[in-house]
């Protein structure tokens, strides 16, 4: 969300800035709110000075001993028309933020611009993709064939895009989320939490999700409770109507959750494996930062995610989304795409995102200093990394010949294997 007073004063240029994004705000609408507003604000003024300076005549007619009563009738009738004048003014203030709450975040000038996800710029590559001397499978294939992965069941007890995982199909799940947690706690600085799996509409309002993107959770009937879409929602809420300790930023945590997603507008996409599910395990990093130094921290938090895919010696690519491609809250992100020999293509696996001050507004988060004036501070989070798309791609790029998948070294102390083999073999 924006600042109310910069976002009216700067109404036409970020009106330009968000056309790059292929959102049309409606100018108009807003001004027209803006000058009704205005004009219960002046107003409501002018009654009160009008009332202000006629009690000025109370002292002087009880002075002269005259009855004061129509003259107070007429005081009170004005405070009332001004608290009504205030009221409608107020009113409009809460359309007006109604309408702010669902404008999206103005891109970083870094950030290209472009039309749709083409216009996604790669900035960097690491690893080679595997060469096989086979037709290599994809995961719904060898997952199946190897007895750790079964989606005829999970769609039994649950419905499509459910998984169920067995044996060292589901051990592996656990080690990745553990390995993620160490890599990111031990190495790289993150404090590990562990939130609720269920937030309230408070929270996914402080992060971006409500009111826009409701049709994309999950919610609790008859509660307030929702299934959390990422553990950003729990993380960056931690905070909510809290002031921070700027001298104690950058904050920096890390936590494994379910993640829940209804997949609205999906329909058609990744149906097949598990690339698409309604419910995936992921470990996210979340951020804190000053504003002077929040792009630096993009930076390396994305670099952090990067780290744990080569350190599982997985190819990725690493590209800056374009104007077009870019999450509504989100200034500026970054898509790392881990490759996938199933599909023969990068697919996203981890998106690095600087919310500015967006989601800090919303969630209503600053910070200080001694005796400084508060400021919102900028949030940032990742996907460190998505633990289903990991999975998938160990089994897609490891697979052998006679249809083993070899682990990962870095895995082989957390699963306690050194390769994944079909029960009948």
């Amino acid at each position: 969300m924006y600042d109310l007073s910069f976002f009216r004063q700067n109404l036409d240029a970020i009106a330009t800035r968000l056309a790059d994004r292929g959102f049309t705000l409606d100018v108009e609408a807003f001004r027209k709110l803006d000058a009704k507003r205005r004009e219960w604000i002046t107003e409501a003024e002018k009654t009160k000075a009008q009332q202000k300076l006629k009690s000025q005549d109370i002292p002087i007619l009880k002075r002269a001993g005259q009855d004061t009563g129509e003259l107070q009738e007429e005081l009170r009738a004005l405070g009332d028309y001004a608290r009504q004048l205030e009221a409608k003014a107020t009113e409009i203030d809460e359309q007006y933020r109604s309408l702010l709450a669902g404008v999206p975040n103005t891109p970083h000038p870094s950030v290209p611009t472009g039309k749709s996800a083409d216009d996604n710029v790669e900035v960097r590559r690491h690893g080679t993709p595997p060469a096989f001397s086979f037709q290599p499978k994809a995961h719904w294939d060898l997952g199946p064939e190897l007895g750790i992965l079964d989606f005829e069941r999970a769609a039994k007890i649950t419905g499509a895009r459910f998984a169920v995982y067995w044996g060292l199909g589901a051990k592996l799940e656990r080690a990745l989320i553990n390995f993620m947690l160490d890599v990111h706690t031990r190495e790289h600085g993150y404090t590990e939490v562990l939130p609720p799996f269920m937030v309230n509409s408070a929270s996914l309002y402080g992060t971006g999700q409500l009111p826009k993107f409701a049709a994309d959770q999950f919610k609790v009937e008859n509660t307030d409770y929702w299934l959390v879409p990422t553990a950003e929602v729990p993380l960056t809420n931690l905070y909510r109507d809290e002031t921070l300790d700027l001298d104690q930023l950058p904050i920096k945590l890390c936590a494994y959750t379910p993640c829940f997603r209804s997949e609205a507008g999906s329909y058609g996409r990744d149906v097949r494996g598990i690339i698409r599910q309604h419910q995936f395990q992921k470990v996210e990093l979340v951020k804190f930062a000053r504003p002077e130094s929040s792009y630096d921290e993009l930076e390396s938090l994305t670099r952090d995610a990067e780290h744990i895919l080569e350190k599982l010696g997985l190819a990725y690519r690493t590209v800056v989304l374009c104007t077009a491609d870019m999450g509504a809250s989100s200034a500026k992100t970054y898509d790392i795409e881990v490759w996938l020999p199933g599909l023969n293509e990068y697919k996203e696996i981890s998106s690095c995102s600087n919310y500015e001050a967006y989601q800090a507004r919303r969630a209503s988060i600053r910070a200080k200093s001694g005796k400084s004036k508060a400021e919102y501070v900028h949030t940032l989070n990742g996907s460190g990394l998505a633990v289903g798309r990991t999975w998938l791609a160990i089994l897609e790029n490891y697979q052998q010949a006679d249809g083993r998948v070899v682990v990962p070294e870095a895995l082989r102390p957390y699963l306690g294997v050194e390769s994944i083999s079909s029960p009948l073999k």
